[in-house]
């Protein structure tokens, strides 16, 4: 039997939550969200949830309560001890300082009714761990832990590896990881998971887990990576609680006035800027996503001489921190009407009421799709507003593929790494750390993650073998014990993690402040004098010392834009075959002598100038060539001229066609065929051989 909220203004103690906990939350949101409802009828049991529900649905508030709750209880009842009783995990940094800001409002507001209630005073305290914290900070922590802790991944794993940070976990009830579907796909999630295990065990009971997630498939495989362990088809230990996915949208495609074509002309570009100008004006504030941190710094400047430098900024991750809060902070007072993002800004950090996102290009997946678009409305019962605009003939592709499959509730088949060994290694290390480990007690802590749940034990042996032999720890295999060389803690310190560190160049102001970094394969084309842009603003480079690039900032120059490496992500299966899904309804209509442009009106939801830019775009293709890769056929094409030069077109993304084109250099090499150059895309590759 289902058990319902008491918001009863006469509530008594036989309901979820104290009074003063549910009288705060119906003076400030009234009645609770369809997932918050739900969520809390497992929470306050103290089971397991994974709460997967769209952005702008109030998960924030339904992981958290419940253990607010308990702590006001608790402090009643007893007082609360100097420890740590509920541990919230961000994927990123500035998301937990949001957190911790959207924490103090309850906080205080369910103190205040306390006093006014007559009970006890219940003095909850939050804090932020995170590689911003001040060291100052981190001292008080330490002396004083928080009764909440919102970290990151990272921190988290410093946090366990030292005496006094595993000592504030002794009261541990509740651990909440956000944002889980951005960290689960990558090996990220596993070194995670790892974390967890190891603050499970430092606990004298197991910790409550809360996940929460955007709504992926599949959930049954991220409710068993968030528990551990084998998967189970009958589990019981975690109730998932779906609220779905769909929700309604004012989703649009548009194009400009003339043709696209796969190299733009500026003329083109021109009409696109103004068009965003356009939208940006019609509204109070704008979001506009981009793909690369190059396009966000042009799109920004371009807009800029459009709207006025003061209304518009840039913001992503070689920007330095001050720069995007001080950006997020602006767009939230309203004194900002455009900010300019790539995947920084896709997470929910808390930047105010937007009323539109704009994706300029495709976001590569439709889980990247949605959150996007799931930036604009983002509070309880907002509908979001979006525009896709394409940059390419194959970008328009992308998007009425993307557009189409939001329609029909499609998602991205979530894959998660398992047995990853250099994030072994680097936990094994961690562990030695502590102190001497037992071999077969650390295996069965490995284990008990669900990425390493059938990890073989001979390839454990293994890693532990290739750590001795590369003196990065000891170990006794008599005594079945393994442990720390001398300069272990260095190596471990120095490696914490799977973000690859870069080797940009920090750019420092004239006053000595940082502004952001730029790529080192950009600065060693600069010299003294050259104008470059960076967040927004035209600096004159001043001079370039050790890592360090100075620059003062100038006007009235036209500057260099950045380029940045390493930013190409591949377009996801999913995506790739809801295009294939397109080309293919398209061109069987065309062969049947149909106009697909009533198929792309009618199914894809499409406006007659962009029904009619597909068709076209399509037509001319087959006038040119025979046919068009599908679900079950891929093109190999020759093309005439100079050295022999093949096209090979899938249409299934880069990772795809990088994995195919390498073997297909591997054939070639084997019949003593030089391959001379190999070039990729998101639909396919080329490649030039010596001979045929």
């Amino acid at each position: 039997m289902q058990t319902h909220l008491h918001l009863q203004p006469n509530s008594e103690r036989d309901g979820l939550f104290h009074p003063a906990v549910s009288g705060w939350l119906r003076s400030r949101f009234g009645q609770p969200t369809e997932v918050q409802e739900r969520a809390w009828t497992v929470t306050a049991e103290h089971r397991n949830a994974l709460i997967a529900a769209p952005t702008g649905s109030g998960k924030t508030l339904a992981a958290f309560l419940s253990s607010i709750n308990d702590l006001v209880e608790a402090g009643i009842e007893r007082g609360l001890d100097d420890s740590v009783h509920v541990l919230y995990v961000s994927p990123l940094k500035a998301l937990s300082n949001d957190i911790q800001k959207n924490l103090q409002e309850p906080l205080a507001g369910i103190r205040a009714n306390l006093t006014a209630l007559g009970y006890p005073d219940v003095a909850i305290r939050d804090g932020v761990r995170t590689g911003d914290t001040p060291q100052s900070e981190r001292d008080r922590m330490r002396r004083n832990p928080p009764h909440i802790l919102v970290t990151t991944p990272e921190s988290l794993y410093i946090l366990l590896t030292s005496d006094s940070g595993r000592r504030m976990f002794g009261a541990l009830r509740t651990i909440i990881v956000d944002e889980l579907h951005a960290v689960a796909g990558s090996k990220r999630g596993a070194h995670l998971m790892l974390s967890l295990e190891r603050l499970a065990a430092l606990c004298p009971r197991q910790p409550v887990r809360i996940g929460l997630s955007a709504t992926v498939k599949p959930l049954a495989t991220m409710a068993d990576f968030l528990m551990g362990g084998a998967a189970a088809p009958d589990r019981d230990d975690i109730e998932i609680i779906d609220a779905g996915h769909v929700r309604e949208r004012d989703l649009a495609l548009e194009i400009p006035n003339s043709p696209l074509t796969a190299v733009m002309a500026n003329e083109v570009w021109e009409e696109i800027y103004d068009r965003l100008a356009q939208l940006v004006a019609d509204h109070q504030t704008t979001l506009i996503f981009v793909n690369q941190r190059r396009v966000a710094e042009r799109a920004a400047k371009h807009l800029a001489e459009r709207i006025g430098e003061e209304h518009v900024t840039s913001h992503h991750g070689s920007l330095s921190r001050e720069h995007r809060l001080k950006a997020e902070q602006r767009l939230k007072n309203g004194q900002l009407k455009a900010l300019v993002a790539t995947s920084s800004l896709e997470l929910g950090i808390d930047i105010g009421s937007v009323d539109l996102v704009v994706q300029l290009g495709s976001p590569g997946s439709i889980t990247t799709g949605l959150q996007r678009i799931g930036r604009a409305g983002h509070q309880v019962g907002g509908v979001p507003r979006a525009r896709l605009l394409p940059t390419s003939p194959h970008d328009l592709l992308e998007l009425v593929a993307l557009q189409g499959a939001i329609m029909a509730g499609e998602m991205d088949q979530l894959r998660f790494p398992e047995n990853c060994l250099d994030v072994l290694a680097q936990f094994i290390i961690g562990l030695t750390i502590i102190g001497e480990q037992d071999i077969d007690e650390a295996y069965a802590l490995i284990t008990a993650t669900w990425s390493y749940r059938e990890f073989p034990y001979d390839d454990y042996i293994e890693v532990l073998d290739m750590l001795e032999d590369e003196n990065r720890i000891w170990v006794e295999w008599e005594d079945n014990a393994f442990g720390k060389r001398g300069y272990s803690q260095m190596i471990y310190y120095t490696n914490i993690g799977t973000i690859a560190p870069d080797n940009n160049y920090l750019v420092l102001n004239t006053d000595g402040s940082m502004i952001g970094q730029l790529s080192s394969s950009f600065v060693q084309n600069l010299r003294g004098g050259d104008v470059v842009l960076l967040g927004g603003t035209t600096y004159r480079i001043q001079s370039i010392q050790g890592s360090r690039v100075n620059v003062s900032p100038v006007t009235g120059f036209r500057p260099t834009v950045p380029s940045w490496s390493g930013e190409a992500q591949s377009r996801s299966p999913e995506l790739s075959s809801a295009v294939l899904s397109l080309l293919g309804a398209c061109v069987t209509a065309l062969r049947r002598q149909r106009d697909p442009r009533k198929l792309l009106t009618g199914a894809y939801g499409l406006t007659k100038p962009v029904a009619n830019g597909v068709a076209v775009f399509l037509e001319q293709h087959l006038a040119e060539s025979f046919t068009v890769p599908a679900h079950n056929r891929i093109l190999l094409e020759q093309i005439a001229g100079g050295i022999p030069t093949y096209m090979v077109t899938t249409c299934r993304g880069r990772a795809f066609n990088l994995t195919l084109g390498y073997f297909f250099a591997g054939l070639a090499k084997a019949n003593d065929i030089d391959v001379h150059e190999l070039s990729f895309d998101e639909n396919g590759f080329l490649a030039k051989l010596s001979h045929e």
